[in-house]
């Protein structure tokens, strides 16, 4: 895993250069999970959850489950989805036949 040697940050110097009295102070470490190839990663956040995990120091912290992240998107893999142009161009022109018709006329 990337995070094998994290340590995290007090609290005191994790909030030392942030500007007063407009971040959240409840940052707490938090594992989010892509559901779609069950990659998981810890990190500081203020996301709320009802859910917990164990993570792979042995420690129990909350985990918020995301559809999405950098190890799925196709803009971070380079794997591009193809999508059926043709089949949409031919909806359109059957919805709107009618209408694209009498301006013809």
């Amino acid at each position: 895993m990337l995070l094998q040697n994290f340590v995290p940050l007090p609290p005191e110097k994790f909030n030392k250069n942030m500007k007063k009295d407009i971040h959240p102070s409840d940052y707490r470490l938090v594992v989010f999970k892509d559901m779609s190839n069950d990659y998981a990663f810890l990190c500081r956040s203020t996301a709320k959850s009802k859910e917990t995990i164990i993570w792979e120091d042995g420690k129990e912290y909350p985990l918020v489950k995301v559809e999405i992240s950098h190890t799925s998107h196709p803009f971070f893999t380079g794997k591009l989805t193809l999508v059926d142009t043709a089949g949409r161009v031919d909806k359109f022109k059957s919805r709107y036949q009618k209408h694209y018709q009498s301006k013809q006329k």
